[in-house]
Formats: structure tokens, C-alpha cells, sequence
């Protein structure tokens, strides 16, 4: 396997650079039958493309999905799924001086030590352009989920830098979150975390932050024993996107601090007589099984690499130069990672779905 392919029952391969002619991907697994809102599958590429708002690249893509095969009718077939999205608009001799230059915290050095040549353009294959392939497989998953179980993901911009809103992780509804162009469910605090944006935009810098993600109505009972557990592939599906530095589930690191009589979740009965948990430190995860809660994850996003600064660096001849930062790039990528860390999310859960299935009789 080469790594370009993701999922056990349900699986998506993604193809493409971003500087290349387009980007594309097969969803294959997809049980026949489901009708398919192309207008939200739009929607949610929508939300990631490029050129979307003023706190964004200024590259602009239009970004729109032409789906050849596996669905006929708006109705999946049950064979693979086929789509395709033109790059129209790459600037690739931005690019040029890069040719023989290795960016900091890129991947140049790395790839040109893996495969002994690199695509300079916009960094090729390692570009988060790609990940435009997963809302795409995401957006089919997440109505798979909706139909099979009214299970529902939302994403959400907690915090930019050192600017965070002062509440725990929970589920808002997508109007609430699509409020503001930097997706965060706090007026007071996203107009803050804007500000900072245009502030380090402007002066050639970048910043990362933290990103919530929720599932709810996940049904107990999904993930597999051992090396499936559904919270590692959770881990690896997002610890996949560019510019992702660590997760946490449930209480992550905060939950080192606690005694276990103090973390664990108690179990309790509501007034129809259901087992319930009064907490939920696990994050809707234990055993590596979902156990009906919400499942609920923090991502960590490092600052976006590329810098309108000089920096110092090396050439492949082993020469130090003074490296100048050029191109169309986020000054901070959390607000169009949103509908990427669902849609991973959504690939994982509708994996899992589908093998729980076959779980027992």
C-alpha cells in the first residue's frame, strides 16, 4: 500500500497535486441504495475552498465535483464511487525559486529524501489542496450516518493562539457555527480570533490553534477490539490532515491531572429506564468502543509553514541561503479545516457502521 488509501469496508483513495490538472478520489464501499444530495456534498466543498473569506488564501478555486461514476440517479449503485475537482486556479511560478530550496517545516527536505524528486509546485501531494478529496468522500459519509442513525458531527474553531471561548466541548448546530467567517460558536470571542488573524496577516506571520469536534447519536457498540479500537482510527484519520500536531479524546491530557474516582463515568439510569453516563470524560469512547455519549475531540493545528519573512535555510547542495516567502497561503487554516475534521471524522464512523453489521447475527 502506498498510503493513499484509508478505511477497512468503507474506503476512499484520493489522487492529485496542487498544482497539478485536478484532484479526485474513489469512495468504494458504499452500500447501494442511498440518495445522494449532491447540493450538500457542494455545500460542505464550499466551506473548504479556497479564496472563501478574508481571513483566507487568496488563491480562488471554485471547486466543483463532477461525480463519473457510481451513482445514477442521485442513487448510490453499490460500486465505487468516482469524482473529479479542476484545479483552475495555480500560479505555479510562484513557486519556481523553490525548485532547489527546502521551505522550514515543509515537506521538501523530507520528500526529496523518500522518493529522491519533489513536485515544488505548491508543495504537490503534500499540499492540503488534497484534503478537498476527503470533504468530498466525508460529505457522502456524514448522509450515510444521517439516514442509517441520525448521527450528526459538528466542528468548530475553539481556539486561535491564545484566544479560546470559555465554555467546555459541545455540539452547536451548523447555523451557529456558520455565524462568523471564523467558525467559532462565541460572537465575542471569533471577532477577537479574527483581529489576531488580520493582525499576524499582515504582518507576514501565521498561527495555529485548537480545533472541537462532536459526534452524537453514535450508537454504542462501534469499534473493533485491540488495533481497530474506533478512537485509534479517529486518531490516525486526523492526525492525517496537514498541519496536525495531536488529538485528544474526552479529557486527553486534562484527565492526567484527576484521580479515577474522580474520571471515572458513573453510570446511571434515566426516566425510560436507559443506562446513560453522568459524565462523559471518556469522550463516548471506552474500550475502544463507542458507549452511546457524544464522542468528543480536540485537534491541535500547528501554525501554517509558509511565511511572508526570510528565513534562514539550506538548498539541496548543502548551501545555507535566505529563504523569501511568496505564494497564496492561510495565515491560519483552522477556520477552513472544519468541514476536513468532519468529514474524517464522518469516513470513520460510516466505516464502522458498516462493520458493525457484520459484528454478530
Amino acid at each position: 500500500m502506498s498510503g493513499n488509501t484509508f478505511g477497512k469496508l468503507l474506503q476512499i483513495t484520493t489522487f492529485g497535486e496542487s498544482h497539478g490538472a485536478s484532484i479526485g478520489g474513489i469512495l468504494d464501499g458504499m452500500p447501494a441504495g442511498l440518495i445522494i444530495d449532491l447540493e450538500q456534498i457542494q455545500n460542505e466543498l464550499d466551506r473548504r475552498r479556497p479564496g472563501s473569506s478574508e481571513i483566507t488564501t487568496k488563491r480562488t478555486e471554485k471547486d466543483l465535483v463532477e461525480i463519473s461514476s457510481g451513482v445514477i440517479n442521485q442513487t448510490t449503485t453499490g460500486t465505487p464511487i468516482g469524482f473529479r475537482i479542476e484545479n483552475t486556479d495555480a500560479k505555479s511560478e510562484d513557486y519556481d525559486h523553490l525548485e532547489n530550496s527546502y521551505r522550514p517545516s515543509h515537506a521538501d527536505f523530507t520528500y526529496d529524501k523518500k522518493y529522491g524528486f519533489r513536485d515544488a509546485r505548491g508543495g504537490g501531494r503534500s499540499s492540503a489542496r488534497e484534503t478537498a478529496c476527503r470533504v468530498v468522500g466525508g460529505a457522502i459519509a456524514k448522509q450515510l450516518l444521517k439516514k442509517s442513525n441520525n448521527t450528526e458531527i459538528c466542528a468548530y474553531v475553539e481556539r486561535v493562539q491564545d484566544i479560546s471561548v470559555p465554555f467546555p466541548p459541545k455540539y452547536f448546530d451548523r447555523e451557529v457555527i456558520e455565524s462568523n467567517i471564523v467558525r467559532c460558536p462565541s460572537p465575542d470571542i471569533a471577532d477577537r480570533m479574527i483581529q489576531r488573524i488580520r493582525e499576524v496577516r499582515n504582518s507576514g506571520d501565521t498561527v495555529g490553534g485548537a480545533i472541537v469536534v462532536v459526534a452524537r447519536n453514535v450508537p454504542a457498540g462501534w469499534g473493533e477490539p485491540v488495533f481497530d479500537k474506533l478512537n485509534a482510527d479517529i486518531a490516525k484519520a486526523l492526525m492525517s490532515i496537514p498541519s496536525v500536531k495531536g488529538i485528544e479524546i474526552g479529557s486527553g491530557f486534562s484527565g492526567t491531572l484527576m484521580k479515577g474516582s474522580e474520571h471515572n463515568d458513573a453510570f446511571d439510569l434515566n426516566k425510560k429506564g436507559e443506562m446513560y453516563t453522568t459524565t462523559n470524560h471518556s469522550g463516548g469512547i471506552q474500550g475502544g468502543i463507542s458507549n452511546g455519549d457524544e464522542i468528543i475531540v480536540r485537534i491541535a493545528f500547528k501554525p501554517v509553514a509558509t511565511i511572508q519573512k526570510a528565513q534562514n535555510s539550506i538548498n539541496k547542495d548543502g548551501s545555507k541561503i535566505i529563504l523569501e516567502g511568496k505564494g497564496r497561503h492561510d495565515p491560519c487554516v483552522l477556520p477552513r479545516a472544519i468541514p476536513i475534521v468532519e468529514a474524517m471524522v464522518a469516513l470513520v464512523l460510516c466505516d464502522h457502521l458498516l462493520r458493525q453489521r457484520s459484528a454478530r447475527l
